[in-house]
């Protein structure tokens, strides 16, 4: 087993997990369940973070509120979620709890993934939970959530929530040990593919369509979720999730598809800032403010001596030295008024400027891309 494939060797992994491996006949299956965390543990114990996107809400709701075996209408189908969350939560946190792991549960609907400033607000509550050690435990908030707003699958939120946090492995436990060909369950002749170097229309049509057999199995959305990962710097692996300690059978060699990383988290999201991203406005810094930046430091508001343009929080600016060059481009941490008041003051002094305790930085440095040409000019190399 190559090294990149064993999940102990990435820093940073969120996991998916599908309500069929999870819940059964409407109850949760503890012993499946203590595996997984067990898994995890392990995991958390040689220094991996791990992130785990988990179903089961409705499906477990359903057999805590006795609802009738049927397909649910909308408003039971929330009301399941809303009795299942609890339940949930408080498993994993016991699960977790026994091996002295704490879990922090978040709800997310389309719109904290697509929206900026609601992406900026999961992506910093999740960073802190991994800060101090805690398991973010993330489903869709089945319980607010209808058909216009909300993504129907976890296997595509698994991918956005893992490029939100910068992870550089996703794990999808199925049903199913990987990609094939065709339907290996209908199709002796289905070949199985042990890694897709990347995604091209012919592995999309062996995912099936939204009408096929095989995308009825959650293939296809598998396949999405592999291109939003791989594009984004994240591995990707689907494996089976239906025996016990599916985590520790994939670390062992278990029969897998991998998808590897186009890029890394880092170099992709650099990539996206520097030229996908429309900038908004513009802040000019000091000579000590672009010396910090060029040795790799977050911007700090004492570095700022002007803010111009209409820009919100989370938006795209331009960075400019004190003669006005461009020297490059980040995702600012305030509105631009905001900027503008606490421009050129201490990180200490931003809560009594603004009436709230907001971000010391006004770029923090992973959300921030310095131009090469600039330090093609200055004869340095940029290590940001």
């Amino acid at each position: 087993m190559a090294e990149t494939r064993a999940l102990s060797r990435y820093k940073r992994v969120v996991v998916k997990i599908g309500s069929a491996l999870l819940v059964g006949d409407g109850a949760l299956k503890r012993e499946w369940l203590d595996a997984l965390v067990g898994d995890v543990a392990g995991l958390l114990n040689g220094g991996v973070e791990v992130l785990i996107v988990s179903s089961g809400s409705i499906a477990l709701g359903r057999g805590i509120l006795g609802l009738p075996h049927r397909p649910l209408k909308l408003e039971e189908s929330q009301a399941a979620a809303a009795a299942g969350q609890i339940e949930l939560a408080k498993a994993y946190a016991d699960a977790l709890g026994a091996h002295g792991k704490r879990a922090g549960q978040i709800l997310l609907t389309l719109g904290d993934t697509e929206e900026r400033r609601r992406y900026l607000n999961a992506r910093a509550t999740i960073g802190t939970l991994l800060k101090v050690g805690a398991v973010p435990i993330i489903n869709e908030n089945d319980s607010v959530a209808t058909s216009e707003i909300r993504y129907g699958d976890n296997d595509r939120l698994a991918a956005r929530v893992a490029t939100m946090a910068s992870a550089d492995c996703l794990v999808l436990l199925s049903d199913i040990d990987g990609l094939y060909t065709a339907p290996p369950a209908s199709n002796p002749d289905a070949v199985f593919l042990p890694e897709v170097p990347r995604i091209t229309a012919e592995i999309e049509a062996m995912a099936g369509s939204a009408g096929s057999e095989l995308s009825r199995g959650g293939m296809k959305t598998k396949i999405d979720a592999g291109k939003i990962a791989t594009a984004a710097g994240t591995a990707m692996v689907i494996t089976s999730g239906k025996a016990l300690h599916p985590l520790s059978r994939l670390e062992n060699g278990a029969r897998a598809t991998w998808f590897p990383a186009l890029a890394s988290p880092a170099s992709a999201r650099k990539a996206w800032i520097g030229g996908h991203l429309e900038p908004h406005g513009q802040i000019v810094l000091d000579q000590g403010a672009v010396k910090a930046l060029c040795s790799g430091k977050s911007l700090l508001p004492a570095g700022v001596t002007a803010a111009r343009g209409r820009f919100s929080r989370g938006d795209a600016i331009e960075i400019l030295d004190p003669d006005g060059c461009v020297i490059g481009r980040g995702l600012v941490a305030y509105d631009h008024e905001e900027a503008s008041m606490i421009a050129g003051r201490n990180s200490r002094e931003i809560e009594a400027i603004v009436g709230y305790p907001g971000r010391a930085e006004m770029v923090h440095r992973d959300d921030l891309v310095l131009d090469d040409a600039f330090f093609d000019k200055r004869g340095e190399t940029s290590e940001t």
